[in-house]
């Protein structure tokens, strides 16, 4: 589980064929805190984003977060 985010995101981007660089770009403008590529970079390597955030970005890509209770 240590890269999940991280293999999530990378994926992410690419069935939406968008750039890391293009990402940081949205996410500062959506949340107004400056995101460079490198810090977006880092921030999920050290697994140091935050959950509002990865709802910044789902929704940036197109998608939404969902709970499922499990069976």
């Amino acid at each position: 589980m240590d890269n999940f985010v991280k293999k999530q995101i990378k994926i992410l981007l690419l069935q939406e064929d968008m750039l890391l660089k293009e990402l940081a770009s949205e996410l500062t403008k959506k949340i107004g805190k400056n995101y460079s590529p490198d810090s977006l970079s880092h921030k999920i390597a050290r697994n140091s984003i935050t959950y509002s955030e990865m709802v910044c970005i789902a929704d940036i890509l197109g998608y939404d977060i969902e709970f499922i209770k499990k069976k």
